[in-house]
C-alpha cells in the first residue's frame, strides 16, 4: 500500500479545475464504443473491403485536416471551455441521432461530423491542462489526463464486442449521453482559468509572443518541428491498432474477430490505468525526447510480436501489453514537450499543426496499407507500418542530442545534478 500511495502522490498539488478537466474524460470514455470498432463496422455492417475503408478513413482524415487548424486557432483566441461545451453538444446531437436511425452511409457521415467536433476540442483541452498547471506539474498532469481518459475505456470497447452483431445501435446512445455527462461537468465545475503562475528559468521559452504566426515561431524551434514529425509517423503506425489489427484478427478468426479485439482493447486500457503511474514515477528522470524514443522501441516490439505470432491467441494479449507500455510512455511525453517549449500563446496552434501532420500521415499510411491488404498477404501491409515506427526511432535518437542544444534551461537542473554527482565522486576518491 506503501508503493501505491507513493505512485498516486504525483497527482497532487495541481488545480481543482484539472482533476474536472480528468474526470470529465473518464465520464466521456465510458461510453466511447464506437471507434474501436469503426473498420469492423464498415466491413462486416456495410460490407467495405480494406481498400475502401482506407480510402474513407484517409477521406476521413482529410476532413479533420482544416478542422483541427481551426480548433488550434479558435483555442488561441477564444474562451476554450464554451468552445469545448460547443464542439460536445453538437457531437452529442450526432451520437444520438446515429442511435435513432438504422445503420447506413448517412450515420457514418453522423459519426464523422461528430468525430470532427470531437478533434476541434482537443486543442482546447491541452491547452487548457498546460495553463492550469505549472513546468514542474506538467507531466503529472498530462499523465493523469491520459489515466483517466483510459480509465473510462477499460470496460466500453469489450462492451462494444459483445453489442456489435445486434444491438450497434446501443453503443451510439450510450456514447452521446456519456459526452453530455462530461459537458455538463465542465459547465458547472470549471470556473476559475486564470493561468497558473510559473515564475522558473525554464518557463521562459513559454512567455507569450502574440506578434508572431505560427509559422515564425516554428522556424525559431525546429527541433519542436522534428519532434512533431517524429510524432506524426508514430500516430499513423499506432492507428494501425484501430484498423489494420482488428482487420488481420477477423481474416484469421472470423466473427470471433470482434470480440477478441474488444477484449484486446479492453486489456489495452487496463494497462494503462494500472501502469501510467508507475511508468511515468520510473521515467521521470529522464527528459522527453529519451523517453518518447524508449516508448516508440516498445512499440515496435509489440507489433513484433503480434505478427510474428499472428494466429495465436494468447500472444495477442503479450502484445498488447509491450504495445501499451509504449503507449504510456510516448503519450505522456508528447504534451509536456509540447508545452514546454512553445510560447503559451500559441499552444493551441500547435497541437493542430501537430494533428494536421498526423492527419497527413495517418491518410497516406492508411491507403497504402489498405491496398497492399487487398493485393497481397496481409502481412506485407505491415511493412510501412514497421517503417514509420523506425524512421521515428531514428529522429528520436536526433532529438535527444539537437533538444539539448536548443533548450539548455530545461536541462540546467539535471546537468548540474550529474556535476555535483562528479564532484562527490571525486572527493571520494581523493579521499
Amino acid at each position: 500500500m506503501g508503493e501505491i500511495r507513493k505512485l498516486l502522490t504525483q497527482y497532487r498539488g495541481l488545480r481543482r479545475e484539472i482533476y474536472v478537466l480528468c474526470f470529465g474524460r473518464v465520464v466521456t470514455n465510458l461510453g466511447s464504443m464506437v471507434w474501436p470498432m469503426l473498420t469492423l463496422i464498415l466491413s462486416r455492417k456495410l460490407g467495405m473491403n480494406a481498400s475502401t475503408i482506407a480510402l474513407f478513413m484517409a477521406a476521413s482524415g482529410v476532413v479533420m485536416l482544416p478542422a483541427n487548424l481551426l480548433g488550434g486557432r479558435l483555442a488561441d483566441r477564444c474562451n476554450k471551455k464554451r468552445l469545448i461545451i460547443l464542439f460536445d453538444t453538437i457531437s452529442v446531437i450526432c451520437y444520438v441521432a446515429c442511435a435513432a436511425v438504422p445503420m447506413s452511409l448517412a450515420s457514418v457521415g453522423l459519426m464523422l461530423v461528430a468525430a470532427v467536433f470531437q478533434n476541434m476540442e482537443w486543442p482546447s483541452y491541452n491547452a487548457l491542462i498546460a495553463e492550469l498547471s505549472t513546468t514542474k506539474q506538467r507531466e503529472s498532469a498530462f499523465s493523469l489526463s491520459y489515466l483517466c481518459a483510459n480509465l473510462g475505456l477499460v470496460l466500453s470497447p469489450t462492451i462494444a464486442g459483445l453489442l456489435f452483431e445486434n444491438y450497434l445501435w446501443l453503443t451510439f446512445l450510450i456514447s452521446g449521453l456519456s459526452i453530455a455527462c462530461s459537458t455538463v461537468l465542465i459547465f458547472f465545475l470549471i470556473r476559475d482559468l486564470t493561468p497558473s503562475v510559473d515564475d522558473s528559468e525554464a518557463a521562459t521559452y513559454q512567455e507569450s509572443r502574440t506578434g508572431l504566426s505560427l509559422m515564425n515561431i516554428l522556424r525559431e524551434n525546429r527541433t519542436v518541428v522534428l519532434f512533431v514529425i517524429a510524432a506524426a509517423l508514430y500516430s499513423a503506425a499506432y492507428s494501425q491498432y484501430n484498423y489494420l489489427m482488428p482487420l488481420s484478427m477477423s481474416t484469421v478468426h472470423g466473427e470471433r474477430g470482434a470480440v477478441l479485439f474488444g477484449t484486446v482493447s479492453s486489456l489495452n486500457c487496463i494497462v494503462v490505468v494500472l501502469f501510467t503511474p508507475l511508468l511515468t514515477r520510473l521515467f521521470s528522470k529522464l527528459h522527453e525526447p529519451a523517453r518518447y524514443l524508449i516508448g516508440l522501441l516498445f512499440i515496435i516490439a509489440g507489433y513484433g510480436v503480434f505478427l510474428i505470432l499472428l494466429g495465436f491467441i494468447p500472444a495477442y494479449y503479450m502484445a498488447i501489453l509491450l504495445f501499451t507500455w509504449g503507449e504510456i510512455v510516448v503519450t505522456t511525453s508528447e504534451g509536456p514537450y509540447l508545452s514546454t517549449r512553445i510560447p503559451a500563446s500559441h499552444r493551441g496552434r500547435i497541437n493542430a499543426f501537430s494533428s494536421l501532420l498526423s492527419g497527413f500521415s495517418y491518410a497516406a499510411l492508411n491507403l497504402g496499407v489498405g491496398w497492399l491488404y487487398d493485393h497481397f498477404e496481409p502481412v506485407f501491409a505491415w511493412i510501412p507500418v514497421m517503417g514509420c515506427l523506425l524512421l521515428a526511432a531514428a529522429m528520436g535518437i536526433v532529438l535527444i542530442r539537437t533538444d539539448r542544444v536548443r533548450y539548455p534551461k530545461l536541462y540546467a537542473k539535471s546537468d548540474a545534478d550529474v556535476s555535483s554527482e562528479d564532484c562527490v565522486t571525486t572527493k571520494r576518491e581523493g579521499t
